[in-house]
């Protein structure tokens, strides 16, 4: 039977409760395998598993419940190892990796933040800082709305000021936020968001990011910000000893 992984701790860990369940119907036992300094929290991984909330929920519980007693490396929901043998295996291999990074990681938290334009206030923004636009706009209202390609060329001038007002806000986000974190994690480009980023961040700290994310939002009233977290530092802790089985849930959602 496969194995499932939910995160990688020392072998000095503290034991997690010996009825504590994980993912699957009926949700399977948590146990822990050690090699060396190192110990992998997994149970026997269900078959045909998918992110429902039930499961997600399950594997965030169990990570939850172990770091109340100390670091762990988390791993994504769906992380499926062949057997406990190459889970154990991979432990030895990589020791000095995962005993780095539990060290790194220790007391920090993620805060995973996503950043959109507020669509009329971003065009008021660059209507105000974009001569040429204004005078397009002026020169199509005084002929009646303007021909065809006088809408083309005005549609061409206001995607390219958007654009160009995506990446230095994208800027100006990361400027405000950087500072008050340990780590970034830029995450992968998406349709609609001009950042997606993974902070990481002391526990002890965590106030002066979040007021850190406030003053982002001040200064830049044209750009919502959504943050999720504290999270397990998932963005921070490279591929570890499983392969995602089916979907890999992100960072942000494994914590719903």
């Amino acid at each position: 039977m496969s194995t499932y992984v939910y995160g990688i701790t020392a072998a000095s860990h503290p034991s997690l409760p010996e009825d504590m369940g994980g993912v699957g119907d009926p949700p399977r036992p948590v146990r822990i395998l050690k090699a060396g300094g190192l110990a992998a929290i997994v149970s026997d991984a269900p078959e045909g598993l998918r992110p429902k909330r039930r499961d997600l929920l399950a594997h965030q519980s169990v990570l939850s419940e172990a770091e109340g007693a100390g670091c762990v490396l988390p791993m994504r929901f769906g992380s499926v190892a062949p057997d406990d043998d190459t889970v154990t295996g991979v432990l030895g291999e990589r020791a000095d990796h995962y005993q780095e990074r539990l060290r790194a990681l220790d007391g920090k938290v993620e805060y995973n933040v996503k950043g959109s334009h507020l669509e009329d206030a971003v065009l008021h923004r660059v209507m105000a800082e974009n001569p040429e636009l204004r005078a397009q706009v002026e020169a199509n209202r005084q002929s009646g709305g303007g021909g065809y390609d006088d809408k083309i060329r005005l549609g061409e001038l206001v995607a390219n000021a958007v654009k160009a007002r995506e990446a230095a806000d994208a800027a100006e986000v990361l400027r405000f936020l950087e500072p008050a974190a340990a780590a970034l994690s830029e995450g992968p480009e998406s349709t609609g968001w001009l950042v997606n980023a993974s902070f990481l961040v002391d526990r002890a700290t965590a106030e002066e990011f979040l007021a850190a994310v406030e003053q982002a939002r001040k200064e830049l009233p044209h750009v919502e910000l959504r943050v999720n977290g504290p999270l397990p530092p998932y963005s921070f802790v490279e591929p570890g000893p499983a392969q995602p089985a089916g979907t890999t849930i992100g960072a942000d959602a494994g914590a719903e």
